[in-house]
């Protein structure tokens, strides 16, 4: 473009050196000057619509591509802002479903914790009532050894008391006598 501009002034500059001379336009070189300075004039731009014709087509059609590819961006765009739109109104729905079912997988969640709470409580408390029972009869069996002791004692006490010494090697000679009775 530049080239062209500047080819523009230098073919101007003969007709704009002539306005600053005394006119001769009508002398016979002043209308051969125009004339040639009309065909340099008219052939440079015919020249140019020439060669640059394709170039402004080519420019032309690639500009007309671009608006359409904008075209069809903006289309897809406005697609995607119209989809986006639906899920964000329905976006509460979906919050209050997810709500909905949290809730109740939280109350299934709390029923079976307390169903299985109750359940190992019940196993305690077996367990408790297991060893409460096992304790009484290992009571009980402790108890009954200690009276039996203390019986024997208290019969041993009583027996050393009333036994005398002559007595008491006789029982003796009678256990012994008895014992190789039954050995043989």
């Amino acid at each position: 473009m530049r080239f062209f501009a500047a080819f523009f002034l230098l073919m101007a500059a003969p007709a704009l050196a002539q306005e600053s001379q005394p006119s001769s336009e009508n002398s016979p070189i002043g209308i051969f000057f125009h004339w040639l300075n009309f065909l340099i004039v008219f052939f440079a731009i015919a020249y140019l619509f020439w060669k640059g014709g394709p170039y402004f087509r080519g420019h032309a059609e690639e500009i007309s591509q671009k608006i359409a590819e904008g075209a069809r961006a903006r289309e897809t765009a406005e697609k995607q802002r119209r989809e986006v739109a639906a899920k964000l109104a329905g976006i509460d729905q979906e919050i209050a479903a997810i709500r909905a079912e949290a809730k109740r997988g939280t109350e299934a969640e709390v029923a079976r914790v307390r169903a299985l709470a109750r359940q190992e409580a019940e196993a305690i408390e077996s367990a408790a009532q297991a060893e409460i029972t096992a304790a009484q009869r290992s009571a009980h069996l402790e108890l009954k050894a200690l009276a039996a002791r203390l019986a024997i004692e208290r019969a041993e006490t009583v027996l050393r008391g009333e036994i005398t010494p002559e007595e008491e090697a006789g029982l003796f000679s009678a256990f012994i006598e008895e014992l190789q009775r039954s050995a043989n």
